[in-house]
């Protein structure tokens, strides 16, 4: 059995790329923005060889739209999804760069694109042509609404797919304007992308045939909604924007210190009791109001209201020390600055550096699970424009003849 994850003693991050689980799997990455470079990168984080086919010019659009930027024109939004990545700036438009595509597909275990519906088709690039050069190809598109449907040609955003799945409707607070936290569309469909292809490359060792997967933002946004619509299924009641708060249990959200919000949760009847006696509130245990889940939820506005009479008299810190050491979960809200800087967070590496050959070192997001025997590593910074075309068309046999007619035929220029 390994041993639980402990940066201070994991020997093992210096080992091999070799001895990474997906070490010899071979990934064409045509993808941008967000999904699809996330999915992508936890690939490449876990030992894949990710080629990033990026169109010539302005490459991935995260390259030059999305945030900050350092030294260099990479913004840190693309810094932070593409570490672990080859790329190779390849004009598809161009039969000369269709056959580039097509010689690295004969050597490729999986292909994600992102493109709208019907593009990879129009350039000769969709599955049915690539499986015919590598039947065993896994190939899976991510687009905003999936590939087929009457939503299927719409453009595909998270803000959208979040709004027609429902989650924006709940997110919030009452009578407040919409809102929407961070693009969980985006990174669910990337989380469940990988999901997808790593089952079908599994299968395919069985099967001998790759296969075809349809992902979309809307779906993966829909996948989230569970407390939500499993509530609607059940009382027929529209859920609606609660703040911080849950539609199965009460008290479980912010609450009001004498100095600002945090968060505690009693999400059962042993909790209850306990925050009550905590709190020294054993007036509520009595309250016909609050007697069980279900009536607390019924009068949530007068409970919380309550409980804060209570919770005014302390700061925040000082309930969250009461509170957990009596066994009650509560946190502090942190900012993401707050968060980063943790010791929890500090223990845990969620904030890397990545040395980068213009930026220097980047901080990059840390790898969320540890693989106690074969631990993701950071083997590649986030790559340049087509900087490694060259080696890249080399592992393919073609020589420097070869590329500079390519590039004169117009594989590597828009």
């Amino acid at each position: 059995m390994n041993a639980p994850f402990e940066p201070d003693a994991d020997k093992a991050a210096a080992g091999k790329a070799s001895a990474l689980p997906l070490a010899g799997v071979r990934v064409l990455d045509l993808t941008q923005v967000m999904a699809g470079p996330f999915a992508t990168m936890l690939l490449g984080d876990l030992g894949a060889d990710i080629i990033k086919i990026e169109p010539p010019g302005a490459g991935d659009q995260t390259r030059g739209a999305m945030g900050f930027k350092m030294k260099g024109s990479d913004s840190m939004g693309f810094l932070n999804l593409n570490r672990n990545k080859r790329s190779l700036a390849l004009n598809l438009k161009s039969a000369a760069g269709r056959e580039i595509l097509y010689k690295l597909v004969e050597t490729a275990d999986i292909l994600i694109e992102n493109y709208r519906p019907g593009v990879m088709k129009r350039l000769g690039c969709d599955y049915e042509t690539l499986r015919k050069i590598n039947p065993q190809l896994v190939y899976a598109s991510i687009s905003g609404f999936g590939q087929t449907g009457p939503w299927a040609a719409r453009p595909g955003y998270d803000l959208m797919a979040q709004a027609m799945a429902g989650l924006i409707s709940a997110t919030g607070h009452p009578g407040s304007p919409p809102a929407k936290g961070v693009p969980v569309a985006d990174i669910g469909c990337g989380l469940f992308t990988v999901y997808a292809v790593l089952a079908a490359y599994i299968g395919k060792r069985n099967t001998g045939e790759g296969q075809y997967i349809d992902a979309s933002l809307f779906e993966a946004a829909m996948a989230f909604s569970v407390w939500d619509i499993s509530d609607y299924w059940g009382t027929g009641v529209t859920p609606t924007a609660l703040g911080t708060a849950n539609r199965m249990s009460a008290p479980y959200q912010a609450v009001h210190a004498s100095d600002r919000y945090f968060v505690l949760g009693a999400t059962n009847p042993k909790l209850w009791r306990l925050l009550c006696e905590t709190l020294e509130r054993k007036d509520l245990l009595a309250d016909p109001r609050f007697a069980d889940v279900a009536s607390r939820l019924a009068n949530r506005g007068v409970l919380i209201e309550e409980l804060e009479r209570t919770l005014v008299t302390c700061t925040a810190q000082e309930w969250i020390d009461i509170l957990l050491a009596a066994g009650i979960p509560a946190a502090p809200i942190n900012t993401y600055p707050e968060a980063f800087e943790s010791e929890q967070a500090s223990h845990r590496k969620m904030r890397l550096e990545v040395e980068h050959p213009v930026e220097g070192k980047v901080p990059n997001i840390g790898f969320p699970v540890k693989l106690g025997g074969t631990p993701q590593q950071v083997r590649l910074p986030p790559p340049l424009l087509g900087e490694h075309r060259d080696a890249i068309l080399a592992e393919l046999g073609l020589d420097s003849a070869a590329m500079q007619d390519l590039e004169a035929q117009g594989a590597f220029t828009a």
